[in-house]
């Protein structure tokens, strides 16, 4: 019987003697419809090395070990281990007991998978470590091309969002400016186990080849966008000459050179937009 159907999953806790963890954001998914979509959206073949971060009890790792030639998976609740290892023992599951966070992913994939590139990440996302888990993923690993992701649907809608609606904001742009985001589905909290407070939803995100800022200016430029939208109700101006060491005169002349009004908030702009004010502001 599936390990994500709901009898399953208790009689597992109950076996193990497992207690569910509030400070690891254990949400057990308890449908596997809802993990075939996953699946699906990841677009997995046969050849593919599969990154999961918090596989739980391995409801969602059932179905990425029969779509996959490799599973690497990161668990950090030691009380978990025994019921993977057990189940899913064999050549093509590698399970690192650890924070994913504190560790190197290229290394890890190395390490299990050679040479493997390309490698693909599909996770139901802790809440309140999601956006650290996705930055970590975009900024320090070449080998990852996509990843296919459940998180809080407030985060889902933000980091897919477009510009001048609500939801943009500077995770929108550090997502955005090195994968292309879409807004898969929602997933209601009645398909866990606990039921979270809130909806989730899963994200899938397409890595650029490359980025379109050389990485010793990449700094200023995010340090640039958080400026931006420090104040989201103040303008880009006065959000800016917070920021900047000019004078607000010289920051609207030079905005204005740009053909940015200063009186516009910082979620009307592109990404394109921001690129071009930050290279501009850096070498001023």
């Amino acid at each position: 019987m599936s390990r994500a159907n709901p009898k399953t999953v208790q009689a597992l806790l109950k076996a193990h003697r497992i207690g569910i963890k509030k400070k690891y954001g254990q949400n057990f998914l308890i449908d596997d419809n809802i993990l075939t979509k996953i699946v699906d959206a990841a677009a997995l073949e046969a050849s593919d090395v599969v990154v999961e971060i918090g596989p739980g009890l391995g409801g969602l790792t059932e179905h990425l070990i029969k779509r996959s030639s490799r599973v690497i998976a990161y668990e950090i609740d030691k009380h978990l281990i025994p019921t993977l290892e057990q189940h899913f023992a064999g050549p093509t599951f590698h399970l690192i007991h650890d924070d994913v966070l504190k560790r190197d992913i290229d290394e890890d994939i190395k390490q299990y998978a050679g040479d493997a590139n390309d490698v693909i990440v599909v996770a139901n996302l802790p809440y309140y470590i999601t956006t650290p888990i996705l930055m970590r993923c975009l900024e320090s690993s070449k080998r990852i091309k996509r990843m296919v992701v459940m998180m809080q649907h407030e985060v889902a809608r933000r980091i897919t969002a477009m510009p001048d609606t609500k939801d943009y904001n500077a995770l929108s742009i550090a997502v955005q400016y090195r994968a292309k985001a879409t807004y898969r589905f929602k997933v209601p909290k009645s398909v866990f186990l606990p039921a979270p407070n809130v909806d989730s939803a899963v994200v899938r995100l397409d890595f650029h080849d490359k980025t379109q800022l050389p990485e010793d200016e990449e700094t200023f430029f995010f340090a640039f966008v958080r400026a931006a939208f420090k104040q989201r109700r103040k303008t880009l101006l006065n959000n800016l000459t917070e920021f900047l060491s000019h004078e607000k005169a010289e920051i609207a002349d030079m905005l204005d050179t740009l053909g940015i009004d200063g009186s516009r908030r910082a979620e009307t702009l592109s990404i394109e937009d921001f690129i071009r004010l930050a290279a501009h502001f850096k070498s001023a």
